[in-house]
């Protein structure tokens, strides 16, 4: 760990800090003119195996937001390329398998004896780390088994995962064949990470929503705590975020994960209330508020802090990534928002009651 003492790790842990902490997803993006200028010499995926652009794009835009933490610039399908589901990008569209996984040959196949070649990802961690040394802690992440089990199977983005349900519902044996695959590969992956330097691991299952109660305790549930236990056993936090998850989230806790994300359809004090409180939580402002006036902006950023109510253990964050379009001046003036006024409401006595009661 590269700065083990910064209040970003301490508010993961549930510990008292003087502000809350904030970073935000997918800080380095296209809505930053310096990250465009690099796209213009580099596709995605080659930021990505280029460990001095990667470090370099993950530098730039944690010191312009003045952020909390530095999350690793990388793409979530990166594993898939090492397990044999080789993807490419298509303009509008997004990521595309090439060859979708949906028969048990095709999980047979799977390598999972590969992880070691997305070192390149665990060097781009190493030279931010040192970059930044003490000063801001760095996070590495990567995919659910959900999440990425069913881009497998899929091809690409889905509405209803119509073919990942039917392997769940159909072939439950063969499905957790390959979250068993899935969990190893990325444990590996991710623990090289962490040695690496990284502070913390986010691990992103983007598309768990989808699914009922039921299904998410009997399909995904079981395989996603030995990937969390795995990681946890390194000493370092690990956040567990999905997207559309309110019904799922004290089935979400049960995988064990220091902190728990949060999205913007649920407010956060109900969030956390049903999680118990036992955890820290990260969250979760729509990251289409960064396009209202900066008025708006901080009332919002103020309403959740006062939510938070200066119980130990709250990130702020968005409820999903910055957006293209996204105003810079908007991401920085939020970050400076959450910065003041949590300062003030943790050391002002009765500051926790709602903005609107004031």
């Amino acid at each position: 760990m590269s700065a083990p003492d910064s209040i970003f790790v301490k508010a993961c842990k549930k510990q008292p800090v003087p502000f809350t902490p904030i970073w935000l997803m997918r800080q380095a993006g296209r809505y930053m003119p310096e990250y465009r200028a690099v796209r213009k010499h580099y596709s995605l995926v080659e930021i990505c195996k280029n460990s001095d652009v990667a470090a370099d794009v993950t530098i730039t835009a944690a010191e312009k937001l003045n952020v909390d933490a530095a999350i690793i610039f990388a793409d979530l399908l990166l594993p898939l390329e090492v397990m044999g589901a080789p993807f490419h990008f298509e303009a509008g569209e997004g990521p595309v398998v090439e060859k979708p996984i949906r028969e048990a040959a095709d999980v047979s196949a799977l390598r999972i004896d590969r992880a070691a070649d997305l070192g390149y990802v665990a060097e781009s961690v190493r030279k931010v780390a040192k970059h930044f040394g003490p000063r801001l802690p760095v996070i590495g992440f990567c995919g659910a088994p959900f999440t990425l089990a069913s881009y497998m199977i899929e091809g690409g983005s889905s509405r209803n995962y119509v073919n990942a349900k039917k392997m769940m519902y159909n072939q439950p044996q063969l499905w957790d064949e390959l979250l068993s695959k899935l969990v190893s590969v990325l444990a590996e992956y991710a623990i090289e990470q962490i040695h690496a330097g990284a502070d913390a691991l986010q691990v992103f299952d983007s598309w768990v929503g989808c699914l009922s109660v039921e299904d998410y305790r009997q399909y995904v549930l079981p395989q996603t705590a030995k990937l969390i236990e795995l990681l946890r056993r390194t000493g370092v936090p690990v956040i567990y975020f999905g997207t559309d998850t309110a019904t799922l989230l004290p089935h979400m806790q049960q995988t064990g994960a220091d902190v728990i994300g949060l999205d913007w359809r649920i407010p956060l004090e109900e969030g956390w209330q049903l999680l118990q409180h036992r955890c820290a939580v990260q969250g979760n402002l729509d990251p289409v508020l960064l396009f209202a006036n900066q008025k708006e902006l901080r009332f919002r950023a103020e309403e959740i802090l006062r939510q938070a109510a200066g119980r130990p253990g709250h990130i702020f964050n968005l409820g999903h990534g910055i957006l293209p379009e996204t105003p810079v001046e908007n991401v920085q003036a939020l970050v400076e928002y959450v910065h003041e006024i949590s300062a003030n409401l943790l050391t002002t006595p009765g500051a926790s009651k709602s903005a609107k009661q004031k």
